[in-house]
């Protein structure tokens, strides 16, 4: 196999946008082109776009193609799309990693992007819906909040964990993302602020919930020849992993406070990396419900189960603290375009390991991670490391 790194990253503000679908693919692509001005769109040999749904909220099927056009892209190894829910960047990089890997191509953009508020805010709330079962359960009000409070609730009951320190993840990710000029929320906000806004589904108040957001994010991964040839810093792809445990809620183990399939696939990924939890410096995870970064610290080995509610609490998820978790400001501060999210991640850790992430940057960051979930029972992670593996 062919050692694979990041050469190249690029991500438009995300927010509610009055861009069109083709406008946020532009920005993208541009600001990733701009980071590597030794790479042109003809020089690339593929691309792989993760999108969910932009044929209810674009009207737009085709969308590799159509992004290559925009971008003067003209794949002659690779053009894909990727839909995978939540997951569908991380999984799209995934799939880069493995075509040059294996040796089919030398240099791919992998692209997210998402238009989810139109037609209307209603259609929006309505379209997300199909991201979990929508016949058995989406239909009888089993969408993301209320499954991901059955989460916290049983988490709470079992271990002690408090709306306090659910609402400490909100605070510490609406901090971060004021330093990020690209996230959804611009300014930060206070503990009180979080738990005196409007309850969701309860435990979830709205500052403890990712919004829905538009947006895009690119990267260009490319074989190590292609990538000693382009920068004299890539950051490397060291390890990845999946796991999947089930779709439907019904399907999922009744403790719905531990995530089995993250842990396989967190523990696959520090295996490929030839790492373990304690060499990470940086995670982004999918904060999509505070409760979920919180059962990440504790499925991806930062503390022991049921640790996660004190490890955030004693700041140890923060700068000084044992890893730096979602330093752009996560899916809470971020806001959470789908396809575009995990894209995002790779390049707040592409920043991040080559020293160029400005008033965000973590010292000395050496390894970073990252994590997507697409519902409670299915997990993708990736390693990324300045050094080769």
């Amino acid at each position: 196999m062919k050692r694979v790194a990041v050469v190249g990253a690029g991500v438009g503000k995300f927010g509610v946008r009055k861009a069109s679908f083709r406008d946020l693919i532009w920005e993208a692509g541009k600001a990733c082109f701009d980071s590597v001005p030794a790479v042109k769109p003809k020089d690339l040999q593929g691309i792989v776009v993760g999108s969910v749904m932009p044929e209810r909220t674009a009207f737009q099927s085709h969308i590799s193609s159509l992004a290559a056009e925009a971008l003067g892209i003209k794949p002659s190894h690779l053009s894909a799309r990727t839909e995978h829910m939540c997951a569908s960047g991380t999984v799209g990089i995934r799939y880069a990693y493995a075509f040059i890997a294996a040796g089919l191509a030398d240099l791919v953009m992998v692209l997210g992007v998402e238009k989810l508020n139109q037609p209307s805010a209603e259609e929006a709330i309505l379209n997300m819906g199909t991201g979990v079962d929508r016949e058995w359960e989406a239909s009888y009000g089993l969408t993301a909040p209320p499954c991901f409070a059955l989460a916290a609730q049983k988490h709470m009951a079992k271990y002690g964990t408090t709306e306090e320190q659910m609402a400490m993840v909100s605070v510490k990710n609406h901090n971060h993302a004021a330093k990020n000029p690209y996230a959804h929320f611009q300014k930060g906000t206070t503990l009180e602020q979080v738990l005196c806004s409007r309850m969701i589904s309860t435990p979830f108040r709205l500052f403890m919930c990712s919004p829905i957001t538009d947006g895009a994010a690119a990267v260009i991964v490319a074989s190590e020849e292609r990538a000693r040839d382009l920068t004299d810093k890539p950051v490397w792809i060291q390890g990845t992993g999946q796991a999947l445990d089930g779709f439907t809620l019904s399907s999922l183990h009744e403790d719905y406070s531990h995530w089995p399939a993250l842990k396989r696939a967190g523990e696959a990924a520090y295996q490929m990396a030839g790492i373990g939890p304690a060499d990470v410096d940086v995670a982004e995870v999918h904060d999509c419900f505070a409760i979920a970064e919180i059962i990440a610290y504790e499925e991806l080995g930062f503390c022991d189960k049921g640790e996660g509610g004190r490890f955030v609490e004693k700041g140890l998820s923060d700068y000084g603290g044992t890893v730096v978790v979602n330093p752009r400001g996560g899916l809470i501060g971020c806001g959470h375009p789908l396809g575009a999210t995990g894209i995002a991640q790779a390049a707040e850790v592409f920043w991040q390991l080559r020293g160029e992430a400005g008033p965000r940057q973590i010292p000395e960051a050496g390894i970073g991670l990252t994590h997507n979930n697409s519902g409670m029972g299915e997990h993708v992670v990736m390693v990324y490391g300045k050094e080769r593996p």
